[in-house]
């Protein structure tokens, strides 16, 4: 009998960038070993386009995602709750995880920049959460899961 996969929620003020995108990269480098669901304290209408591009860039899908309210995972339980912004990371405090941290990245979408200079914010926060995701996985693989 395999074990159950290890649920993890990314948390973001809008979840419309970073929490998607880390939710795409874990269930796609992830496979089955995880379970994993994104939200925002705030949530935007929609996804943002470039974090669709940055993830699609890397041949990763975003089917079927789209931004939540926090409020939908009150009183489930996590293995991991990761925020990703620190307005997020004040208002996430109820969540229950077995492990709770905190990465904080800026807001790739921040500022009155050109699109081409957003779009490197886009794709430099995806890098980043690529290690991190990677480094999480490392650790699991160690893991009493």
């Amino acid at each position: 009998m395999s074990a159950a996969p290890i649920r993890v929620l990314f948390v973001c003020t809008g979840n419309s960038a970073r929490s998607q995108m880390a939710e795409a990269l874990l269930r796609h480098i992830g496979g089955d070993r995880f379970e994993v669901f994104s939200a925002g304290t705030s949530p935007r209408p929609d996804i943002h386009p470039l974090a669709r591009k940055a993830v699609a860039d890397l041949g990763i899908s975003m089917s079927g995602q789209e931004p939540k309210d926090l409020s939908r995972y009150a009183g489930q339980h996590f293995d991991y709750v990761i925020s990703l912004c620190d307005r997020a990371t004040s208002e996430c405090g109820a969540m229950r995880g077995d492990h709770v941290a905190h990465w904080s990245f800026g807001d790739p979408a921040e500022g009155d920049l050109d699109e081409a200079t957003m779009a490197k914010r886009f794709h430099d926060v995806m890098i980043g959460l690529e290690r991190r995701i990677r480094l999480l996985m490392i650790v699991e693989e160690g893991g009493d899961h």
